[in-house]
C-alpha cells in the first residue's frame, strides 16, 4: 500500500525504510530538508510541504504522522486536512495522550476522514527487529491499514486494542511499566557497584549472566549489557534523565482511577530528582537533623 510519512526523526525515518523494504510506496515529508532527501535516496518519493504530500498520494490516502505529541500533531492535521478527502486516513504514530485521540477522531469524522491512533514501541532498533504497535480506532479502519502494520512489526507484533484512544492508552501503560523496570535495574546495579564486591565485579558480565535463563532477563538488560561494554562505569554519561510525558500521564491515570501504582510513580519522581544538582528538600532534611539532634551538616560547596 501507499503511505505518506510525516516526520522523519529517529522513529519515522526507520519506519519509512521498513515500509520501503517490504514493498510499500512511501511519500516522505520532514520539516528539515536533509531528512526528506535522505528518505528519497532510499526509495521514497519526496514531498516538500504537507500540501504537496497530500497531492502525491492516491485516494484513499493514508497519512502516518510521527511528530511530537500535543500541538505539533494538531498543527500537522490542521495543515494537511484541506488536502484530504472523505475516506482518507490519518494515523498518529507518536506518543500522544489518548484523550487527544478521542477529540481528533471526532473532529476528523465530521469531514469523513478516518483516524487511527497507533502507539509504537521499538525505538531505534525497530528497523532491524520490527516494531510493536498498539492500535485504536474503528475496527474497519484498522483492517484497512493492517498490511502496513504487518510490514512494520515483529511477528505477532501488533494488536487492535479497541476504539479511538485505546492504542495510545495501552502504549502509555507500556511506558509506565518501562519506567519501573528501568528504575529497578538502575537501583540493583547501583547496589552491586556500591558493595564491597563492586570493585571486582564486571557489570557487563553480570548483565549478560542475568540474560541467560534468569527470571529478570529482558531486552532492556541486553541493552544495558551493551552500554557497560562500551563504558564500564558509564563515566561518559550524565545521570540527568528526561521523561517523554507518558510516565506523567500514567501516574495521573492511576490517581484518577484510584489504582495503586507506587513503583511507576516513584520511578517518575526519581527522574525529576535526577535533574536537580542540589535538592532543596534534602537541605531541609539536613537542617532538621541538625536542629533536633545536633547532627553535623556539610557546608555547601562554593
Amino acid at each position: 500500500m501507499e503511505i505518506g510519512m510525516v516526520g522523519l526523526g529517529r522513529m519515522g525515518l526507520n519506519m519509512a525504510r521498513r515500509l520501503l523494504v517490504n514493498g510499500h510506496g512511501v511519500v516522505a515529508y520532514n520539516r528539515s530538508l536533509d531528512k526528506t532527501k535522505e528518505a528519497e535516496k532510499e526509495g521514497a518519493r519526496a514531498a516538500y510541504s504537507l500540501t504537496e504530500l497530500a497531492g502525491m498520494l492516491h485516494p484513499p490516502r493514508v497519512v502516518w504522522i510521527m511528530v511530537p505529541a500535543g500541538k505539533p500533531v494538531d498543527d500537522t492535521i490542521t495543515e494537511i486536512k484541506p488536502g484530504l478527502s472523505p475516506g482518507d486516513y490519518v494515523v498518529d504514530g507518536g506518543n500522544s495522550f489518548y484523550r487527544d485521540d478521542i477529540r481528533r477522531e471526532e473532529e476528523l469524522k465530521k469531514s469523513g476522514i478516518n483516524y487511527i491512533d497507533a502507539g509504537v514501541s521499538g525505538g531505534i532498533w525497530g528497523l532491524k527487529n520490527g516494531y510493536c504497535i498498539m492500535a485504536g480506532g474503528e475496527k474497519r479502519h484498522f483492517d484497512f491499514i493492517e498490511p502496513a502494520l504487518k510490514s512494520l512489526t515483529a511477528p505477532e507484533g501488533y494488536l487492535y486494542c479497541g476504539p479511538a484512544g485505546s492504542g495510545h492508552f495501552v502504549k502509555m501503560i507500556h511506558n509506565g511499566i518501562e519506567y519501573g523496570m528501568m528504575e529497578a535495574y538502575g537501583e540493583g546495579f547501583e547496589l552491586l557497584k556500591s558493595s564491597r564486591y563492586g570493585a571486582g565485579l564486571d557489570l557487563e558480565q553480570v548483565a549478560r549472566l542475568w540474560n541467560r535463563g534468569s527470571v529478570v532477563r529482558s531486552w532492556l538488560l541486553e541493552l544495558l549489557e551493551d552500554a557497560f561494554a562500551g563504558d564500564r562505569d558509564l563515566e561518559a554519561i550524565s545521570g540527568y534523565v528526561e521523561d517523554s510525558g507518558e510516565g506523567r500521564w500514567t501516574a495521573r491515570e492511576a490517581i484518577d482511577l484510584g489504582v495503586s501504582a507506587p513503583v511507576i510513580t516513584e520511578s517518575l519522581f526519581r527522574r525529576f530528582r535526577s535533574r536537580q544538582p542540589e535538592s532543596f528538600a534534602e537541605k531541609v532534611l539536613a537542617a532538621l537533623r541538625q536542629e533536633f539532634g545536633g547532627h553535623a551538616v556539610k557546608p555547601e560547596k562554593k
